[in-house]
């Protein structure tokens, strides 16, 4: 079973009805579920209730529920206890939030569906039940029925990129400096750069390690200036990586050329570093083929010798990847079908002054286009993200492009009071997306902020459900 955390969601808050007569109305407070569905990860896990606002006084809420293949007393119980087939939870005046306490006592076995589903029935105090009114404990292993999530991408520097498995609500922090170079696990043998610190590559006509090497200034790229034909292609497409293929004749694998691209740096607020840091410097590599596995030669340029190690392929991930600082293989991904998304800086290639160039993005997210996951953008002008269901899905738009999403869910500027663009960050709020995952599951998807408090970029979130 997948480990899940109850995830504290930030629902939106209805619309509290409107007063004509100032002060004579009373207050109507919302509540509902923090999140909609939890996989047990614990013996005991508090379900978490929401209040729009502090409540006005002390009451209680009433929970009823249903039952799949599992018995109260038997498989779990809870805290308060189910009484008349429904439990009363209290709750004290001021409190933005109540919970009640399930534990599991037996566990479901392999390929057995045991659940509960909770409703909120009803309040004492004056309120109305919000959208998420029911939640699914899980005993087993189920996809998620949504949540909201934030992944913690490390302020304006956005030093991290974080997966997202949709189906278990799993975040997945990687320090993205922490690797260099991803060995392909298919059958093909292809090697990529790490397109979120602007790295590039360049074929040199040695297959000689130890010759001395110099940095090449053509190498790098700023924001829309550079080679597209040194990065790899955005699309995914492993037969435009800008290492060629390893090829099983060592004399036909050249020396490549590496500009190890920048380091994230913290900036001011509205702004993001993803591209302002200082310069990891330069190495040289050549990758030959080991058996099935790979072999790959690195060195410093200056260097006459070079260090060696063969780079193993694990079928259970997309691909195997190395750090040349660290010279060691390194974990990033999680296992291919375990992951949907990916929030993260992104080397794109798009039209400049004088034909493509790269351009390094922030707050860019990308599907698991070689795991399966598939995305599609739906506007809010066809359809609203809450009427939205699973009718409405257009399964012809879904296609293999990781891009799908990228930065088209926010803005970077508005046209200031002089009339010329102003740098800022701007949620988009007319559009959400479709997602499919590796096992089939489809959920809608809308983004719900981007900045922290204090107005730092790097601190997306989002929230989505899926569509049954």
């Amino acid at each position: 079973m997948k480990k899940n955390f109850i995830l504290i969601m930030s629902f939106i808050l209805l619309a509290f009805t409107a007063c004509n007569s100032d002060d004579a109305e009373p207050v109507v407070n919302s509540v509902a579920f923090a999140a909609t569905s939890v996989n047990l990860a614990n013996e005991s896990t508090p379900i978490e209730i929401k209040f729009a606002s502090p409540t006005a006084s002390a009451g209680s809420l009433t929970i009823i529920y249903t039952e799949t293949s599992v018995a109260n007393g038997t498989d779990y119980s809870t805290t308060p206890a189910i009484a008349a087939n429904k439990i009363i939870v209290p709750f004290e005046q001021n409190v933005s939030s109540v919970s009640f306490t399930f534990k599991k006592l037996k566990e479901a076995i392999e390929g057995e569906v045991k659940n509960v589903v909770f409703t909120i029935s009803s309040a004492t105090i004056n309120s109305t039940i919000a959208e998420n009114k029911t939640i699914q404990v899980n005993f087993n292993e189920t996809a998620s029925l949504g949540s909201a999530l934030a992944p913690e991408l490390g302020g304006s520097a956005q030093a991290n990129q974080v997966f997202v498995d949709l189906s278990s609500g799993k975040l997945t922090s990687v320090v993205r400096t922490s690797w260099d170079l991803g060995f392909y696990s298919g059958s093909e043998f292809r090697v990529v750069l790490n397109s979120s610190l602007k790295m590039s590559a360049k074929a040199l006509e040695t297959t000689n390690i130890d010759e001395v090497q110099a940095e090449d200034p053509t190498m790098l790229f700023s924001q829309g200036t550079g080679n597209p034909a040194l990065v790899d292609d955005p699309t995914g497409d492993l037969t435009k990586t800008t290492i060629a293929a390893v090829s099983a004749t060592d004399s036909e694998n050249k020396v490549y050329l590496i500009n190890m691209g920048n380091n994230p740096a913290a900036v001011g607020l509205g702004a993001e570093g993803a591209v302002a840091g200082t310069s990891r410097g330069w190495k040289k590599i050549r990758v030959l083929k080991s058996g099935n596995d790979y072999k790959i030669q690195y060195a410093n340029i200056d260097a006459t010798t070079h260090d060696e190690v063969v780079v193993s392929k694990n079928s259970a991930f997309n691909f195997t990847f190395f750090s040349l600082l660290d010279k060691k293989t390194v974990s990033v991904e999680p296992q291919k079908v375990q992951w949907d998304l990916n929030f993260t800086s992104f080397t794109n290639v798009i039209p400049g002054q004088t034909g493509l160039t790269p351009y390094l993005y922030a707050d860019y997210v990308v599907n698991n286009s070689k795991g399966g996951a598939q995305t599609y953008q739906v506007l809010t002008s066809a359809f609203t993200y809450e009427a939205f269901t699973l009718a409405n899905v257009d399964n012809t738009k879904f296609n293999n492009d990781p891009r799908n999403i990228g930065s088209n869910w926010r803005g970077t500027s508005v046209i200031g009071p002089t009339g010329l663009p102003v740098s800022q960050f701007v949620l988009r709020t007319d559009r959400f997306y479709v997602v499919k995952d590796p096992a089939g599951n489809i959920y809608k998807l809308k983004f719900t902020g981007g900045l922290s408090a204090a107005g730092e970029r790097g601190y997306p979130t989002f929230q989505y459900a899926i569509l049954k």
